[in-house]
């Protein structure tokens, strides 16, 4: 049986867009095709709850039960399996979520608060097993960022530290939230208007697929 392809969002911090980079990632990857298995630690359910309002015309991405466990462990049919997690994820509950996965993507917005959450979360993530043996890689995605901005240069001074691939910035847009109470994705929508918004996903799914990738 192949192995699937395992991803856990991450981020010490509440409004990171961890639900919105786990459902985006599920609905391009469900419509490559694979068979997607969406999970969600967090308690209150977003992406779970986003889950339920997609239309059954779009492809199909199932339910990954996943709460409550200490080490989750993805439907043995799914390719693709996508886990959401709550903030402040640590401890146990990250050492079981690490164990899941092959790939960590860590969202994080500019903004002074969210980096010096990242401080502690980045130390925590360097201690834990899986990331010392290098069973994980792990990437940064930036979040509502427009890089000609200050705040952008500096969160990138800031991640420059850690030595972490980051991946991308995704633009701040109205789109993912206009998206979300329709059970949407960036990828359900005709690609030729949306080119711009693909086109900063390119770098992360490549990455997805070979973390050897080169990063921006």
């Amino acid at each position: 049986m192949t192995t699937p392809l395992s991803i856990l969002i991450a981020n010490p911090k509440g409004g990171s867009g961890k639900s919105t980079l786990a459902t985006n990632l599920a609905g391009h990857f469900a419509w490559q095709g694979d068979k997607v298995a969406l999970g969600d630690l967090d308690r209150q359910q977003s992406a779970r709850y986003w889950l339920t309002r997609r239309p059954e015309q779009y492809p199909r991405i199932n339910e990954w039960d996943a709460a409550g466990e200490d080490t989750p462990h993805a439907p043995k049919n799914a390719t693709v399996a996508v886990l959401d997690s709550p903030a402040g994820l640590h401890g146990k509950k990250l050492e079981g979520a690490l164990k899941a996965v092959s790939r960590v993507l860590v969202p994080v917005v500019p903004s002074s608060f969210d980096m010096w959450a990242l401080e502690g979360f980045f130390a925590q993530l360097a201690e834990e097993k899986a990331v010392r043996k290098k069973q994980v890689d792990i990437g940064i995605v930036g979040m509502r960022v427009d890089p000609r901005t200050h705040a952008a240069q500096q969160l990138e001074h800031f991640l420059a530290g850690y030595g972490f691939p980051v991946l991308s910035w995704l633009r701040n847009t109205q789109l993912y939230v206009q998206l979300q109470p329709k059970g949407l994705t960036l990828f359900d929508l005709p690609g030729r208007r949306f080119e711009r918004d693909l086109e900063q996903w390119q770098a992360i799914l490549k990455w997805l697929r070979n973390p050897a990738s080169p990063s921006i």
